[in-house]
């Protein structure tokens, strides 16, 4: 009995990943395709009825995972099924900041020609507005990808300095 309690516990540890994690591993999940794979395995088993955090990350991986595909057909079926979920999310979600933070951290990277980097003044001035209200581990995260955005210019990065 004992041995099958664990066994359940385990499955719904690992089932869900924690976000502190999922943050982690996102700051570096372009730097190679082992990362993306590996990012995009630890949101395999988030579904829409999870966390919209969650999901907004898993739509980040869907996006990053499409770079990899071989045929052009299967790269842009992937990229607009991760647009897609993302953009879903915003909608359950406009007003969170990190949805927000993840779909500017998306389009500020992907080619012109997807055509999918039309909120990057938006979700910049929402992040700008929004910042000071942030618990302190995500205003710590969010100055972290701040500081790094191409989005930002020196000028604008002074507000979480």
């Amino acid at each position: 009995m004992k041995l099958l309690l664990s066994i359940l516990l385990w499955v719904n540890f690992a089932g869900t990943p924690d976000l502190a994690s999922i943050r982690k591993m996102y700051a570096d999940v372009t730097k190679s395709e082992a990362n993306a794979k590996e990012f995009s395995g630890k949101l395999t088993g988030i579904s829409n009825n999870d966390d919209k955090i969650l999901v907004a990350y898993k739509a980040a991986s869907i996006l990053l995972d499409s770079k990899f595909e071989k045929k052009l057909k299967d790269k842009m079926d992937r990229f607009k099924e991760g647009a897609t979920l993302l953009e879903s999310t915003i909608k359950s979600e406009p007003n969170n900041i990190e949805i927000r933070m993840i779909r500017l951290s998306i389009q500020e990277n992907v080619p012109g020609i997807t055509g999918y980097k039309k909120n990057i003044k938006e979700d910049k001035k929402y992040i700008t507005e929004h910042y000071a209200g942030q618990n302190a581990n995500l205003k710590e995260y969010l100055k972290d990808f701040i500081l790094q955005s191409k989005s930002f210019s020196e000028k604008e990065r002074q507000f979480v300095k």
